[in-house]
């Protein structure tokens, strides 16, 4: 499976071409009920996988964000909460789309693919599998996200930009509490710890800029599929590698 072909709200695969070409006939908002089943799949997913399996260490992690914007949506934090909810929807089944296709054998995105194939590893501490489902998430599906939010609501990218960043400032404040959660105590861990170095080499908010970035690159590119698509499956590429990194066993 590449880049591209994700896979829609109706089950069927579309490029990220034709997420930035225009809204599909029929297509429908999210709407509570969506992130509702969001929740339920990670909820499932949390009960079904070994606790410490690395996926489900990124598992816990997104669903108390999920859990976070699902109670905002509600109470008038976002400017526009069909459009929040909107976009946590296609946000979570870029998350979904790697999950199910590493269990039915097909290859995830780049980007999913250390987590994946590292989840078991003896020697990766649980702070790095949450960071690199993070950087994954963050880093790659989440510019695709607002591509396909866009593409379903009729919008442009700024239209979104306001609740885009009061998600953001959620989830830097919901990493610190992670970061403090998941890192060993201060009798374990000290400055000359690989694991000080490793996670302060990435940051929460830098990938956050940059997938706005190139969410507004790819919905400019929208005229210009081959353009979107090497970029997306470039993008694809580099957070793939920041994930490797992140997940380097450490003694």
């Amino acid at each position: 499976m590449t880049t591209f072909q994700q896979h829609a709200g109706n089950g069927q695969p579309h490029t990220v071409a034709e997420s930035v070409a225009g809204p599909a006939d029929g297509a429908r908002p999210a709407t509570t009920a969506g992130v509702a089943q969001v929740l339920e799949r990670m909820r499932a997913l949390d009960r079904a996988l070994p606790t410490d399996d690395g996926v489900a260490v990124f598992n816990r992690v997104y669903l108390a964000v999920t859990e976070a914007v699902a109670e905002r949506v509600g109470n008038g934090t976002f400017e526009d909460p069909r459009a929040a909810g909107e976009l946590d929807v296609h946000f979570a089944r870029r998350y979904f789309t790697a999950v199910d296709a590493d269990a039915t054998g097909l290859r995830p995105p780049a980007c999913w693919r250390p987590l994946f194939q590292l989840r078991r590893h003896p020697r990766i501490r649980p702070l790095q599998f949450a960071l690199a489902g993070i950087n994954a998430h963050i880093g790659h599906d989440l510019a695709l996200a607002v591509v396909d939010t866009c593409r379903a609501l009729e919008c442009e990218p700024p239209a979104l930009e306001g609740d885009f960043d009061r998600i953001g400032t959620l989830l830097t404040g919901l990493e610190e509490g992670i970061r403090e959660t998941l890192m060993p105590g201060p009798d374990l861990l000290d400055i000359a710890d690989p694991l000080t170095h490793l996670v302060g080499s990435w940051s929460l908010e830098m990938a956050r800029d940059g997938a706005w970035a190139a969410a507004r690159m790819l919905w400019g590119a929208r005229r210009l599929p081959d353009v979107a698509e090497e970029f997306a499956d470039r993008l694809d590429a580099s957070v793939g590698l920041i994930g490797r990194c992140l997940l380097t066993p450490l003694g």
